[in-house]
């Protein structure tokens, strides 16, 4: 093996008075929010923004642990290294560290005391101004035997905050928009509408058997006081008033409760009493996925079973207008198939080819689609470059439409159990948003969701056509 790929001591014998070692590194967010994961230390001074920005230091600095932290990797890894054990340390902190600030550790051997091959080392920590910010002093007792071993890889970590979320309910708090909320009835279906609500996302109406919503309160150990209640005689009863207070102009949002998709979905597509529109309905999960830098867009995964190509340009054209909701100027759309390449014996290629050219004629706009892809070089450059696909959504999109929802259903739920992914759902095309919440989400979810329906609702787009002026937020 390589040197580099070696770690090797120094032994109380080899060391000399006066010998030195150094490690540097450059302090990212991660190391903080890593530091914290294992500390357990969520000081306000290191992981909010907000509060720092009004701290004495008016910024984010790491723990002052995290460079004592440091010393000790170069007491274990270069002098005297393994081997060596910690009897004591002294610090003394003299300047904050930030993130950008480079800090180089070194440790200095100042004594040797030969009869227990105790080393005393003087500590220092220096950004890359040259300033000190940590000083101290180190007692170590050496090892006495040559130790070489091959330097252990670590593993990969990824660490999911959903800071895209937070910043997505916070920038939507306040305001709140009148929602009717269909049959909640049960403690997780009420307490998704209380806990909205209580965010300053939602003014909820609650429609359904009064008895049972005051049950199902009591049960979350919900106080539902303040909040209107519309008395119906069972589900599909509960669906047809919320919609029809929609309808009214008395809510501007449609929730599901603890009914079934398919009781509310039948009373939004009534042609006489629902709330359909030009568009065909759809569904998109707006999915936050660790390490992926952007949000993905995915598309259906809850409405259309097996959609024909004017169903799927009608889904292309919600999920863009979502995008755009979403501040993505001119989102990338991949059409997703199996593989990359047009082949008449797998009609999904062939849709995603006529949807293509159909972008190309104008007959779907606000957005660049390329199609057919497969997931892997839709999402990722370098797969995308292995294949040889040249196309400016290959490898960057941003919305992922799936052949039929049971792939789109598979592939939000394998990000989501497998990937720690969060799946925000709200449903498209009608004359309101719609949100979908399933008991299994988070409370971060259930928020997000209603964050995404607000916005919908406020910018009032195509995706919710033929909303009256006097229904909007």
């Amino acid at each position: 093996m390589t040197d580099e790929a070696m770690i090797e001591n120094r032994t109380f014998d080899e060391i000399a008075v006066g010998e030195s070692a150094s490690v540097t590194r450059t302090l990212s967010k991660r190391d903080i929010q890593l530091f914290a994961l294992v500390s357990g230390d969520v000081n306000p001074a290191h992981l909010d923004e907000d509060y720092a920005e009004s701290d004495f230091f008016r910024r984010v600095i790491a723990h002052g642990m995290w460079g004592g932290g440091l010393i000790s990797a170069v007491l274990g890894t270069e002098l005297p290294g393994p081997g060596a054990i910690y009897l004591g340390q002294s610090l003394r902190f003299l300047r904050p560290v930030g993130i950008g600030d480079a800090i180089t550790a070194t440790v200095t051997v100042t004594e040797k005391r030969a009869d227990k091959h105790i080393l005393l080392l003087d500590c220092r920590c220096d950004n890359q101004n040259g300033e000190t910010v940590i000083t101290g002093e180190a007692q170590v007792k050496a090892p006495t035997e040559k130790i070489r071993r091959p330097r252990i890889a670590l593993p990969d970590i990824r660490l999911s905050d959903h800071d895209g979320y937070h910043r997505l309910i916070e920038g939507v708090r306040g305001n709140p928009a009148r929602t009717a909320i269909a049959h909640p009835c049960s403690a997780a279906a009420l307490a998704a509408a209380v806990e909205a609500a209580e965010a300053g996302l939602i003014d909820p109406i609650l429609v359904g058997p009064r008895a049972r919503i005051l049950a199902a309160a009591a049960e979350a150990g919900k106080d539902v006081a303040a909040y209107r209640i519309v008395e119906s005689a069972h589900s599909h009863d509960s669906a047809a008033k919320a919609v029809e207070l929609v309808r009214a102009g008395e809510a501007v949002l449609l929730m599901k409760g603890s009914l079934h998709t398919d009781e509310l979905m039948g009373a939004v597509v009534s042609r006489a009493t629902g709330l359909r529109t030009e568009r065909r309905i759809s569904h998109a999960y707006v999915m936050d996925v660790p390490g992926h830098p952007t949000p993905l867009i995915i598309t259906d995964a809850a409405i259309n079973i097996a959609p024909n190509l004017e169903e799927k340009a009608d889904i292309i054209r919600n999920a863009i207008d979502l995008a755009h909701v979403l501040d993505i100027g001119q989102p990338r759309v991949a059409i997703l198939s199996a593989v990359e390449t047009v082949n008449p014996a797998m009609p999904t290629t062939l849709d995603a080819a006529a949807l293509c050219k159909m972008a190309d004629r104008g007959q779907i706009t606000g957005g660049l689609l390329d199609g057919p892809l497969a997931f892997d070089n839709a999402i990722s450059e370098a797969a995308a470059k292995e294949k040889g696909i040249v196309s400016p959504v290959a490898g960057k999109a941003d919305i992922l439409v799936v052949p039929d929802l049971e792939a789109g259903n598979m592939l939000a739920k394998q990000l989501t159990f497998l990937g720690g992914a969060d799946a925000a759902g709200i449903v498209l095309g009608a004359r309101v948003p719609i949100i979908l919440t399933s008991r299994a989400d988070s409370l971060r979810t259930r928020l997000a969701s209603c964050a995404v329906a607000v916005l919908v609702a406020r910018a009032a787009t195509k995706a919710a056509p033929g909303l009256p002026e006097g229904m909007r937020t």
